[in-house]
């Protein structure tokens, strides 16, 4: 029988990795295209790879990622390059007639400031959050581009997955573009290292953040692969409950075993005040995340001893 093709960007990011180690993986016939093979960015090129190779689904991973700081200090960045590979990888398809794609998006193209649980129809509902609004135009760009092109033509199934925070094995821990788990991991290592006596916050710590392990995001990927057709046109990915920023600080520092303190700096920014995504749609459908954060940070921190200190 003739293995699923499949066309997955951004295989050499965290998510791409994961995806790839996932066993059910290996069931499917996978390109992996790294960006010498492959320019995102240029239209024509990404056009006549995938009328080359004829995927039978296409899986966009790929994008330009990292944490307040990277986001505050290059806007630009991430604004067009997150839009060029998310227009190029979608239009390309459908000018090439893929029939089915698999957008992957950002709990950040949700407006700021809300309590409640994010829900799918709530996006282009309020004002971004400011500290990454760039990348949040990308994402949302991208996910209603998949959307109109379904509309126009429904033998075309483009749908969009919204997974909250990530972080796992493969994840960036350099300061310049970590998101917060890794950063906090590399932050207490060192100050642990180094004897330090306090290690600070950005902000009051009471922000509250969902992060899910990235192989449990992996797993779902293969489920959407292989219940494609049963999958909403877009669905938040996600937990369902949420720890404060604090929390993970004292979770990490149980991990790693440092016994110093915190100080909060309140000149920097801590983002949104919460944001935790409905997972209504994804417990219908079928599909919760196994992973715990004591076990997802224990998994982390070993591949970040082995692989990130060498």
């Amino acid at each position: 029988m003739t293995r699923l093709r499949i066309l997955l960007t951004g295989a050499s990011g965290m998510v791409g990795r994961n995806l790839l180690e996932h066993p059910a993986v290996s069931k499917f016939e996978v390109l992996t295209p790294g960006s010498t093979e492959l320019n995102l960015r240029n239209f024509d090129e990404v056009k006549s790879y995938i009328e080359k190779h004829c995927p039978d689904l296409v899986i966009h991973a790929a994008g330009k990622v990292g944490g307040i700081q990277a986001n505050l200090r290059e806007p630009v960045g991430f604004l067009l390059g997150n839009l060029d590979m998310g227009r190029n990888i979608v239009w390309a398809a459908r000018q090439a007639r893929v029939k089915r794609l698999l957008n992957l998006g950002s709990s950040c193209m949700y407006p700021r400031n809300h309590v409640d649980p994010l829900q799918e129809e709530m996006v282009l509902t309020g004002e971004l959050e400011p500290t990454n609004e760039g990348y949040a135009l990308a994402k949302i760009v991208t996910a209603r581009l998949c959307d109109y092109i379904t509309r126009e033509d429904p033998t075309f199934q483009y749908k969009t997955l919204i997974p909250c925070n990530l972080y796992g094995r493969y994840d960036k821990f350099h300061p310049k573009d970590s998101h917060l788990i890794p950063a906090i991991i590399h932050k207490i290592h060192r100050a642990k290292q180094q004897k330090a006596a306090v290690v600070d916050i950005w902000g009051d710590g009471s922000a509250r953040r969902e992060f899910m392990y990235a192989g449990d995001f992996a797993d779902v990927v293969v489920c959407a692969i292989n219940r494609f057709d049963s999958l909403p046109v877009i669905m938040n990915i996600g937990l369902g409950y949420d720890f404060s920023i604090s929390e993970y600080y004292h979770a990490v520092s149980e991990l790693i075993g440092y016994q110093g303190a915190f100080s909060h700096d309140l000149s920097k920014p801590s983002g949104m005040a919460r944001k935790l995504v409905s997972i209504e749609r994804q417990t219908v459908w079928g599909w919760k995340p196994m992973t715990g954060l004591e076990t997802g940070l224990a998994l982390t921190y070993d591949f970040y001893l082995k692989e990130c200190l060498q």
